[in-house]
């Protein structure tokens, strides 16, 4: 028996990235999967892939929520990946800027779980995964995409203790570096940043959306029956310390005695 198995699950931003990634593990581990994304044709490229269901919804529009929940029928897991952002600076965005990542990161998680909240109750049960960033724990710049995030966190822990009586569980993943297809176009712009990056990464590689995709499977199924409210960070040690200002603290200390 698979870890999956008997599980209907919605997958938001699971036309590309982590969430395909997500829609890929969960249906190899049983789930049946709802793949939804703003783009209808990736939605439908990844569910032919998978053998899933494919569902055309802007998470950000309450009405594209409903119609997705009413699609999808039976929704056990919900895994709110959609989301993203290239804003910086709180003095050079607008407010348009602001707006359009916190609607794309964090209403897209509270319209989502809203949706599916209901049926989740009537039936005793079910698992909210919240895909945040290490940008909601510590300063990464972007801003509107990281106070979206801690935002993203914060309605996690409190999904987890206002419905954990009725057998609902709500965690979230807060990945670092992964290579999609965002950081992808980076590369092409700035061809050395990932060997940039490596040094302040303890395991010495950046992510992969299959990483993600793992740890949501977990946390998705019944080995993590007794887990709610939990951030699991999956960052390659990131947010454990810092290696190289230790190395060279340690370096400018030798070289003062």
């Amino acid at each position: 028996m698979s870890r999956l198995d008997g599980k209907s699950a919605i997958v938001t931003g699971g036309g590309s990235g982590i969430g395909r990634a997500v829609c890929a593990r969960f249906a190899a581990d049983g789930a049946t999967v709802v793949v939804a994304d703003v783009d209808g044709e990736r939605a439908t490229a990844v569910a032919a892939e998978i053998g899933g269901r494919a569902v055309q919804a802007d998470v950000t529009v309450a009405a594209d929520v409903a119609r997705m929940v009413a699609d999808a029928g039976r929704v056990d897991v919900l895994v709110n990946n959609a989301g993203g952002g290239m804003s910086d600076d709180v003095l050079e965005i607008d407010e348009e800027e602001w707006e359009h990542d916190v609607a794309l990161n964090l209403k897209s998680a509270f319209l989502c779980s809203k949706a599916v909240l209901p049926g989740m109750i009537e039936r005793g049960g079910g698992v909210i995964v919240n895909i945040a960033s290490v940008n909601g724990l510590a300063f990464f710049a972007n801003e509107p995409y990281s106070a979206a995030k801690a935002g993203v966190i914060n309605l996690t822990r409190s999904m987890a203790v206002r419905y954990g009586h009725h057998g609902i569980r709500a965690v979230a993943i807060a990945p670092g570096t992964i290579r999609t297809p965002i950081w992808q176009e980076r590369v092409e712009k700035v061809p050395e940043i990932f060997e940039k990056l490596l040094r302040w990464y303890p395991l010495g590689r950046v992510g992969e959306p299959e990483d993600v995709a793992a740890a949501a499977a977990f946390l998705a199924s019944d080995d993590a029956s007794w887990i709610s409210g939990e951030v699991l960070r999956v960052d390659g040690g990131l947010l454990a310390g810092n290696a190289q200002m230790a190395r060279e603290l340690v370096a400018d200390f030798e070289d003062a005695e």
